[in-house]
């Protein structure tokens, strides 16, 4: 999931509902079994059953208080599903306890002791989109836990959830489907309201504004960025960037300064976030920089033969820079048999080729390539041999076409 939205997940309607009806069988099937071929029972815990990518712990007499573990790592990264119901020694899922369960997609723990998710608990569970915690004992949830997921079913009714500010944002996030789960919460006298119903005074998801939203400036220039918050509680205002200019960071109250000197062109595209994060949610606000710098030359290498002949070529500048070619001084005219072309953009270069279809010994010579914009210039040069010349003498093991008789 990506920084939480609120809204960003919410379902709606009877079609949601079939679905996590759907979802909800689904997850009792893991717990019989399928056609998967099963594991040995020194692969797996005796009070669970494995098959190579599945784990479903249901037995409350044998019981299990935290997630079983497989004999490697291998086997554990196979598992796609776990299902556990009716433990009522566990408790908790900790920060490790899925951290081998690389492909986890579907994770069930229903009608057990579940108080207790960690922040860092799907860290490593990447490909999570199935979340059942239904009939716990969880009074609060955090919002950070599911910071980096992308998870599109997530059942927590028949949680005793407290109606505090810390779990507002699971209200935010699932909008009607809170009402299709009939999720409930508890007040400070113990009565029993509605989740959607729940208002609260100083509970506000933060915001983050950072000007100016757009910026176009010199390399070598100095650059200062502002980012303003606001939310109660008061968020806590943080930035993230990696960049190679050098900066410093002035912070007073909701209010913070990046001052950015002597700007690098290799920050060209580099993205600047401002983040305000409270008990509610986060928000971002982000730039990315457009620094404007002279086109240079960063690769002019000897013709190559492929579909057609190449004479590669890296490019860095912007704006976008204009490309002239030489042939022994004499400015090449581009047509359907010569022609620049660029077969890869990244964030401040150029990759292409002089394409050559067919070329002749006319096509021999000291090729010059110039590249300007507004801002400079830059000039490289090189050999190519494409052909010998029609009065070369030729050896009986010598190829007409000089693939690898580059000057």
């Amino acid at each position: 999931m990506s920084a939480y939205q609120p809204g960003s997940w919410a379902l709606s309607g009877s079609e949601s509902w079939r679905c996590l009806l759907w979802w909800w069988f689904l997850s009792w099937g893991l717990a019989v079994g399928s056609g998967d071929p099963w594991m040995s029972a020194e692969a797996c815990r005796s009070s669970c059953s494995c098959s190579s990518t599945r784990i479903s712990c249901v037995d409350p007499e044998t019981g299990i208080s935290s997630f079983p573990s497989l004999q490697s790592d291998a086997e554990m990264e196979n598992i796609t599903d776990i299902y556990i119901a009716n433990q009522s020694g566990f408790s908790s899922i900790n920060d490790k306890d899925l951290h081998r369960y690389k492909n986890l997609r579907n994770l069930t723990v229903t009608n057990s002791r579940l108080t207790y998710v960690t922040k860092l608990a799907f860290q490593n569970n990447l490909k999570l989109q199935y979340l059942n915690l239904k009939d716990n004992n969880l009074s609060s949830l955090s919002w950070r836990i599911f910071k980096h997921l992308n998870i599109s079913y997530l059942i927590l009714s028949g949680n005793p959830l407290r109606c505090s500010c810390e779990n507002m944002w699971i209200k935010l996030l699932l909008g009607e489907e809170a009402d299709i789960q009939e999720l409930r919460c508890t007040e400070d006298g113990g009565a029993r309201k509605l989740l959607s119903r729940l208002t609260l005074p100083n509970c506000e998801v933060p915001m983050a504004t950072l000007s100016p939203s757009k910026t176009s400036v010199k390399e070598g220039e100095n650059l200062e960025l502002s980012c303003t918050t606001s939310g109660v509680p008061a968020p806590e205002l943080n930035w993230s960037m990696a960049l190679a200019t050098n900066y410093e960071i002035e912070t007073s109250g909701q209010i913070s300064v990046l001052r950015l000197s002597n700007l690098s062109s290799l920050d060209h595209n580099s993205k600047i976030s401002c983040i305000a994060e409270n008990i509610v949610g986060e928000k971002e606000s982000s730039l990315q920089l457009d620094i404007l710098f002279p086109p240079k030359i960063t690769k002019l290498s000897d013709a190559i033969p492929d579909h057609h002949w190449c004479i590669p070529f890296s490019v860095a500048g912007n704006p976008v820079p204009h490309f002239q070619w030489y042939l022994n001084e004499n400015e090449v005219t581009e047509g359907a048999y010569i022609m620049t072309m660029i077969h890869d953009i990244t964030e401040r270069e150029y990759h292409g080729c002089l394409q050559l279809d067919n070329p002749t010994h006319l096509n021999n010579g000291r090729y010059r390539l110039v590249v300007t914009n507004e801002y400079g210039m830059d000039q490289k040069e090189v050999d190519a041999h494409f052909m010998r010349q029609p009065w070369e003498e030729l050896g009986p093991d010598t190829a007409y076409y000089g693939e690898f008789d580059f000057i």
